[in-house]
């Protein structure tokens, strides 16, 4: 049996990008972790010098490691990811390069599920944009707050029933909601309906909830058809990844009234969020902090680790990908 890439050298774990700050001063004191410089020159000098040594690399979903950083890494065994997100790795390529990649699955579902099933009632009770308004003053100038929609015994459609699309689902039964999803494939046993296709879930629901995972094969997997779809009495929730919704037609039907509002956890090029979905008040904003709570990064921090532990050991990864 031959031994498993990475583990013919030295090990060396390579940073990239920002983390979780007890998870970077653990790579740091107990790995002693290189972090990968951001400025190109320095960058590039780094990789010079010290690429070749590099067995393994934690990053997180909002970095990742493209295909250009892997080639300058010849003897790249795995990537650790932290975060349940990882299209920002270019997994075909580490595929090609025989390089493992892992995330941290399952110990976020119930967090993230909860923040999109918070984003909806928000959204739907406009309850920031009501308490901005008792903030301002308003309340005793303009007198009571406009009505809003309702939550319980909505049509909600879920795209994307995996892990925490099932949870999400789990969670708006209690409310008394009709569930129906869209996957690329239909899932077996599901006690939910299946439309074969966005637009055909988004005609039929008020609420389309996006919990798909991000990459190539699904940009822009919500666009202009399927808002339209939705209709100007419908809403959007994303707390998935900002490239499986067209952000352009978002703002456009947003703007044009041909959708009741959004819940957004999530953007097309974070952290810069488009100052149009700032000023409307129809829009509830998140700076992507579905899985920020204490106890769920903890536990994605020791995922993590133990990942990286297992491949340095075995050079096999715990939760991998694919």
């Amino acid at each position: 049996m031959s031994t498993p890439r990475g583990l013919r050298h030295n090990r060396c774990v390579l940073q990239v990008g920002p983390l979780k700050p007890s998870l970077e001063q653990t790579l740091a004191d107990d790995y002693a972790a290189r972090m990968l410089p951001e400025a190109p020159a320095a960058r590039e000098a780094f990789l010079a010098e010290h690429g070749a040594q590099v067995t393994a690399v934690v990053t997180s979903g909002r970095t990742g490691v493209d295909a250009p950083l892997m080639g300058s890494l010849p003897n790249l065994g795995a990537v650790v990811n932290f975060g349940v997100g990882y299209d920002t790795t270019d997994v075909d390529a580490a595929a090609a390069h025989g390089v493992g990649v892992s995330n941290t699955p399952d110990v976020l579902t119930d967090c993230v599920a909860d923040t999109a099933v918070g984003l909806m009632i928000d959204t739907l009770r406009r309850f920031s944009a009501a308490d901005r308004y008792v903030r301002a003053g308003r309340w005793p100038v303009d007198g009571n707050y406009p009505l809003t929609r309702q939550v319980s015994n909505t049509r909600v459609g879920i795209i994307g029933l995996g892990r925490i699309g099932s949870a999400i689902a789990l969670r708006l039964n209690a409310f008394g909601c009709s569930i129906s999803y869209h996957n690329r494939h239909e899932v077996a046993g599901s006690p939910y309906p299946y439309a074969s296709s966005p637009v055909e879930l988004a005609q039929g629901v008020d609420v389309l909830v996006v919990a798909a995972a991000g990459g190539a094969g699904t940009r822009n997997l919500v666009d202009r058809e399927v808002l339209d779809a939705l209709g100007a009495d419908g809403y959007l929730i994303n707390i998935a990844r900002g490239s499986v919704v067209d952000q352009d037609a978002l703002v456009s039907a947003l703007v044009d009234g041909r959708l009741a509002g959004a819940g957004l956890d999530v953007f097309a090029d974070e952290p810069q969020v488009p100052a149009v979905l700032v000023s409307l008040d129809n829009v509830v904003l998140l700076p992507h902090v579905a899985s920020g709570t204490v106890q769920t990064r903890a536990a994605m921090e020791a995922l993590t680790l133990r990942n990286l532990d297992t491949f340095l050991a075995t050079g096999e990864l715990v939760t991998p990908v694919r």
